[in-house]
């Protein structure tokens, strides 16, 4: 399955969001997700073995849990895809990063404020 077929799921997305906190029971995040999604625990493994079986997703067993957490070898991946397209919101991003930082000094310099 390609990565973009993997992350193209708000399931599978969220899932890997929780996972990016840190290492999680699949009994944890099969509560988040059927709470959030309404989708019953069979789906919830479901998605869990395709992040798995897709490698974005690593799983260790502990006694009887499973603990799961992000494999970045395959979102490196997707980065560096989108490294390509970088130019065309990086230069946006810098502007923005320039005019937040003039409007926090020039809040500084109001009469008034604090130093």
């Amino acid at each position: 399955m390609h990565a973009f077929d993997v992350l193209g799921d708000p399931v599978r997305r969220r899932i890997l969001e929780l996972l990016a906190e840190g290492e999680r029971s699949s009994g944890e995040v099969t509560a988040v997700v059927r709470e959030e999604f309404g989708i019953s625990q069979p789906a919830v493994s479901q998605h869990l073995k395709v992040l798995r079986d897709s490698g974005f997703a690593v799983v260790r067993a502990e006694g009887t849990r499973r603990l799961y957490a992000v494999d970045s070898a395959p979102l490196r991946e997707v980065d560096a895809w989108l490294d390509r397209f970088r130019r065309f919101w990086t230069p946006h991003l810098d502007a923005l990063t320039t005019e937040i930082a003039r409007g926090k000094r020039a809040r500084r310099h109001e009469p008034g404020s604090e130093t």
